[in-house]
């Protein structure tokens, strides 16, 4: 029989796309593909992915799959797209989205975004009905990760459910060609969420307008607690140094630098020297803070934001409440031409945890938690299911030739949570359990590692209830019961005992991973090498496989093994724990291991203690040692007198850092070190850089010298191990690096040297990433034939 050549061939494929294709606009984006192409069939969201059929021409066909890798809505992440033929059906008609269908996830819901120029476009129209509403959204921009309780991504599975969409919002999320077809948070003033002011005492304020009222509150010098995506910030006027200093004490956050939130990227430039980098980040639809070189102006016009440091984090508005809050003090006008004007307001945005507590996340909770530290509340009665911080990055020009520019974690969370790292190969699920520090914990599913939203340090009660609920709905979210568990050596830290709780409970094993060891992992994971490379882990402290403190370590890793191959000479701590919060304290240190332990006293007289310190140090037995190099850092800043008593985390290198940087030009390293084989290693010993800095009388070059100094002898004594141990490439990971110079410049030279030069980029390279790295450890150990 002769073929029929008059009817155009029909062929019809299903099509399973996998990554970050839901609560990202992904069904009408296909929807829309499909129309254009002439194809009927459908798309759903299930816990796969995205899925669907097209029927049409073969060509058309091959143009949707490409498209739909080539075009994929900007919040996206198409991982895979596999396809195969069907049967043809000649009575279909038309493209339709259906239902969601549940079922075993392997997908991910996306990350909070900042509101998009076309939201924007509606919120300051006066036309628009959506005119100064506070939650406007659509499926390019908005909640997402913070309001999800769990996949497929539906409206019913969101803290939206409680809100009925009004006639003209559903009409909106009926309508394949609008914005808004299928934005599960979609809502108006009619239907969606809604703002209320409370006073101190939680008695609601009468007001027409709550933001115009909050504003007159900020500027008259009040704090206010404002309910974000992720939590609450509490918020007072940066140009107002009687309300920093009233919110600096209230919340006890010592001199910790503030975040300030400005209108657009003009503001920023008046309070900071930035790189097109930066303005990329901070405009970003991420919206992190971003840690900028600031101007002069800072230290007068915003007094007490950052004392003696070099830099200040900004952040640019995120949520549509933040930009009305400005539009309010540029005088409400119409368009959005003004967003590319100089604004005056800058704010304070810090995270509403009073002294170590978790992030304030509930209006109730606010009220009891935030008591006598807000003078007023601004809330809304969208519930928010996950807790989630702001992300804290910095960005700049990597030392490594040819190298793009690429941002740096200091902490990873909002914007960035839940995306996946991907890993080289796939293993069994791993719940793996972080670190006491900067906590966060990390659930690996096939070759995908999940980290969680940065938790914080889990020496306070909240914090670590906080760590066992982001456990809970990281193992919720993604439908995975982990089939091995991974945590610290350190018995005593509350995410080993939870992780030993729960391997027994589910009857899976327990992996202990030493901390420096999990440092390494966490640069290979995000590389996806498993080694063998040379590791250079520097932090503060982390307990070493012998028992004793560690922290500034040459490992060489190769797959979960690892061997000490070199170390810091160590250093006494006297007062063992109280050492490492006063720098003091590590200065006597390295004066008595001069043999200057006459000199402490009178060095230190205004310090409590300082006479009997000496006392303590001629008794080894009672002071431990560290090789911490965190630590060394803390002995230059107490000896040059940049610091000597720390309010927060690294404040004495931080401060050290800056004086650094404001000495200017670069100075010739001075031979203040030594390298001497031990049985651990290549032992590199500072202490000639620190007798050198203790006769220094001028801080800035001496925090300048022992930069300089101490760049060159990491460089010499990594080189050398790298020749010895015949490794090619090197990982560097640990808090330290978060040092500019060291983590720009140190590259530089280690890759003029002919290494391969590994770093954190998709985690942060200090214990936020622990997690990563011990998952990535308990894989490989539980490898077949491992």
């Amino acid at each position: 029989m002769a073929q029929d050549f008059s009817q155009p061939r029909l062929e019809r494929r299903h099509i399973r796309v996998r990554g970050v294709v839901q609560g990202v606009g992904f069904r009408p984006f296909v929807y829309r593909l499909a129309q254009t192409l002439d194809l009927s069939g459908w798309v759903r969201n299930d816990g796969d992915g995205v899925e669907l059929e097209g029927q049409g021409l073969p060509g058309n066909l091959s143009a949707l799959i490409a498209r739909i890798r080539s075009e994929a809505p900007s919040l996206a992440r198409v991982d895979s797209i596999h396809t195969r033929l069907c049967d043809a059906d000649p009575a279909d008609q038309g493209f339709t989205i259906r239902t969601s269908e549940s079922g075993a996830v392997s997908t991910t819901i996306g990350h909070d975004s900042a509101v998009c120029a076309d939201c924007l476009a509606e919120l300051f129209d006066p036309a628009d009905r959506r005119w100064r509403y506070p939650f406007i959204n659509c499926t390019h921009c908005g909640p997402r990760y913070t309001i999800t309780r769990a996949l497929p991504y539906d409206r019913s599975n969101t803290s939206m459910a409680t809100f009925a969409q009004c006639p003209a919002c559903q009409r909106e999320y009926d309508a394949p060609v609008h914005r808004r077809f299928h934005a599960e948070p979609n809502a108006c003033a009619d239907c969606g969420p809604q703002l209320s002011l409370l006073e101190a005492a939680g008695v609601r304020v009468a007001t027409r307008d709550p933001i115009a009222d909050t504003l007159l509150r900020l500027l008259t010098g009040e704090i206010v607690a404002i309910k974000g995506l992720g939590g609450f910030h509490l918020v007072c006027d940066a140009r107002n140094p009687e309300a920093v200093e009233r919110l600096r004490a209230r919340k006890g956050r010592g001199g910790k630098p503030f975040a300030v939130m400005v209108a657009n990227l003009a503001s920023a430039r008046r309070w900071a020297r930035l790189a097109s980098a930066e303005e990329a980040l901070l405009a970003g639809a991420e919206r992190p803070v971003v840690l900028c070189e600031k101007r002069p102006s800072v230290d007068n016009e915003l007094w007490g934001l950052a004392p003696d440091l070099g830099s200040i984090g900004l952040m640019l508005p995120y949520t549509p409440l933040h930009y009305l809050l400005f539009h309010d003090n540029a005088g409400r006008p119409s368009g959005t031409d003004w967003l590319g004007e100089v604004q005056d307001l800058a704010l304070v945005m810090t995270s509403a945890n009073p002294g170590g507590e978790p992030l304030v996340t509930d209006n109730q909770e606010a009220l009891q938690r935030l008591k006598g530290i807000a003078d007023a509340y601004l809330m809304h009665d969208r519930d928010i299911l996950s807790r989630c911080d702001d992300s804290v990055m910095v960005a700049e020009r990597s030392a490594l030739a040819g190298a793009r520019e690429t941002p740096r974690f200091v902490r990873r969370a909002r914007g960035f949570t839940p995306r996946s790292i991907r890993l080289a190969q796939k293993g069994v699920p791993v719940l793996a359990f972080g670190a006491w520090l900067k906590n966060a914990v990390c659930l690996t599913r096939g070759d995908e590692a999940f980290l969680s939203e940065h938790i914080g340090d889990l020496d306070n009660p909240g914090v670590c209830v906080a760590m066992d609920q982001a456990a809970e709905h990281l193992q919720r979210i993604l439908a995975i019961q982990p089939e091995a568990v991974a945590h610290d050596l350190h018995p005593d830290f509350h995410s080993t005992r939870a992780a030993l709780a729960l391997a027994d409970r589910l009857g899976v094993p327990a992996i202990g991973v030493q901390h420096h060891h999990a440092h390494i992992a966490a640069v290979l994971a995000e590389h996806r090498r498993s080694g063998p490379v040379l590791g250079v882990a520097l932090d503060g402290v982390g307990l070493g496989s012998d028992g004793s403190a560690w922290g500034g370590e040459l490992l060489t890793v190769d797959g979960a093994a690892f061997e000490r191959v070199g170390h810091l000479a160590p250093l006494a701590l006297p007062g063992g724990d109280q050492a490492a919060r006063a720098p003091w304290r590590m200065a006597a240190s390295a004066l008595h291991r001069m043999g200057r332990g006459a000199d402490i006293a009178p060095r230190f007289a205004t310090q409590r203690g300082a006479a009997q310190i000496k006392v303590l140090l001629d008794k080894p037995h009672l002071c431990p040692t560290t090789t911490s190099m965190g630590r060394w850092f803390d002995a230059a800043a107490g000896l040059l007198g940049v610091c000597e008593r720390m309010d927060y985390d690294a404040e004495a290198a931080m401060r050290l850092e800056s004086l650094a940087a404001s000495y200017g030009s670069a100075l010739r390293a001075h031979r203040g070190w030594a390298v001497r084989e031990d049985e651990s290693g290549a032992e590199l010993d500072l202490l000639p850089l620190l007798a050198e800095l203790a006769r220094e009388r001028n801080p800035a070059r001496g925090a300048a010298v022992f930069h300089a100094t101490l760049l060159a002898a990491l460089e010499d004594w990594i080189v050398a191990a790298a020749r010895h141990e015949r490794l090619s490439t090197v990982a560097l990971g640990g808090g330290c690096f978060l040092n500019r110079q060291l983590a720009f410049e140190l590259p530089r030279r280690l890759s003029a040297r002919g290494l391969e030069v590994l770093t954190a980029r998709q985690a942060p390279c200090n214990d936020g990433g622990i997690a990563l790295g011990q998952a990535w450890v308990a894989i490989q150990q539980l490898q077949p034939g491992n």
